[in-house]
Parts: C-alpha cells; sequence; structure tokens
C-alpha cells in the first residue's frame, strides 16, 4: 500500500545540487516537498505547519545533523530519515540510537529513497498502521512486558523504557514474536520494512544495546536470546 501524496516531507541538506534533486524525486511521486539547507531553516518549518517526515542530512554547517536528532526528539515525534555517506557505520547507529527512524547511505538510488520514504510513513502514520494491521492489538501483553503500539511505547513491569523509535521497532518486533527466532533478515523486514544488507550491523548494534538496558532493568534476565544459526529470540520469562 502507497502512502498517499498528501504528505509533507522536508529536507534539510546543505548541499543545494543533492537538496534539489531529492525535492525533484519526492514530487515526481506527488509528495509536498520543502528544502532547507541548515537547523534554524528546519526550526522555522516545523513552527509555521505540519511535517509529515523530515529527510535529514548529517554534515550540515553549524549544528550537524546528529545533534538535530538528538534535539528534534526532544519535542517532535516528527518520523527522520537521516543521510549518511557511505561507510559511516557509526554515524548510522548514532542517528538511531539519537530517535532517527531509518537512515539512507549517499550515493542512492532514486527508488530506494521513495521506498524508505514509503516504508516509515507506512509504519508511524497512525491512520495507516490502523488499515495496514487491522487485525493487530494496540496492545500486546508478554510477561511483565506490555507494548502499546497506538503510543509507541514498551512497558516492564509498568513503568516505560526509554527507547529510541528505532529501538522501539525492533523490540516491539522480538517482543510480539516471543518464543521464535527470528533471522536478521525477518527481524529488518518485520521491523523497518526493508530488506537487510549482509555488511550492515545495525541489528546488531540494537540488539547489543537492548541486551544491556533489559539487563539493567531486569536484574541481568536475559531476556534477548542468540539462537545460533537462526537469529535472536525474545523470552518475557528466560
Amino acid at each position: 500500500m502507497e502512502i498517499k501524496s498528501s504528505a509533507h516531507i522536508l529536507v534539510v541538506d546543505d548541499d543545494l545540487r543533492l537538496r534539489s534533486l531529492v525535492e525533484a524525486h519526492l514530487r515526481q511521486v506527488g509528495f509536498t516537498v520543502d528544502g532547507v539547507r541548515d537547523g534554524q531553516g528546519l526550526d522555522h518549518k516545523l513552527h509555521g505547519g505540519e511535517v509529515d517526515l523530515i529527510i535529514l542530512d548529517l554534515g550540515l554547517p553549524d549544528e550537524d545533523g546528529l545533534q538535530i536528532c538528538q534535539r528534534l526528539r526532544l519535542t517532535y515525534d516528527t518520523p527522520i530519515l537521516i543521510l549518511t555517506a557511505r561507510g559511516d557505520e557509526v554515524d548510522r547507529i548514532l542517528g538511531l540510537e539519537m530517535g532517527a527512524d531509518d537512515y539512507l547511505s549517499k550515493p542512492f538510488h532514486p527508488r530506494e529513497l521513495i521506498a524508505r520514504v514509503q516504508a516509515i510513513l507506512r509504519r508511524t502514520k497512525p491512520m495507516n498502521r490502523g488499515r495496514q494491521h487491522a487485525d493487530e492489538p494496540e496492545i500486546c501483553m508478554k510477561g511483565a512486558f506490555v507494548v502499546d503500539t497506538r503510543r509507541q511505547k514498551i512497558l516492564w513491569r509498568g513503568e516505560p523504557l526509554e527507547l529510541s523509535q528505532a529501538d522501539f521497532q525492533t523490540l516491539s518486533t522480538l517482543i510480539k514474536h516471543e518464543g521464535q527466532p527470528l533471522s536478521r533478515e525477518r527481524l529488518m523486514l518485520l521491523s523497518r520494512g526493508r530488506t537487510y544488507a549482509s555488511d550492515d550491523r545495525t541489528i546488531d548494534m540494537q540488539i547489543s544495546r537492548l541486551r544491556k538496558l533489559l539487563d539493567s532493568k531486569t536484574d541481568g534476565a536475559q531476556h534477548i536470546r542468540t539462537v545460533w544459526g537462526s537469529g535472536y529470540m525474545f523470552l518475557s520469562e528466560p
């Protein structure tokens, strides 16, 4: 299912040539698009009206993309797609940790850009989630864990876990498939709506981070297990 063209996308990149190309590709498929060169322009646009998705380059002048992403998450829940230079794995992971919903490495194919944008909007817009997964309950309870899909929160013994959007997607997917080993490919597809690249360590880094978080909250209980040859599996009661 494709997202309707009423979605408003804001592109933040100081490279005018690249920004113009991204804007053109998005407009070709019907999106409403604005472009700005820095964080100041971004703030102005956000204060001026609703934005459905932000495409944010990390290599910005003055205030870089990682700082902007972290700052935005304090007050906004607008989905963020970060643009990174190819091979900048650390930046990709930091971006996801600071609240980005997905990333795209430059240079990229226009069709991949559109596919990532569509996938993020499907995951994050409540109206689209409701249509796409009408049979999926908003609340999922597994032992002491509660996944609240509508509020995008996970509770453990009634207390919310501090999770980025990306970590919520990964952990909620594991919880909802409790007892089922999920390969990296399957986990990436279910949580992000995209395929897994063999050189992409995002899932592994997220699992490591989630394990540390859960261990600190649950007295060292190993809720996320590695099933050799199969992937990762969640257990509410190890």
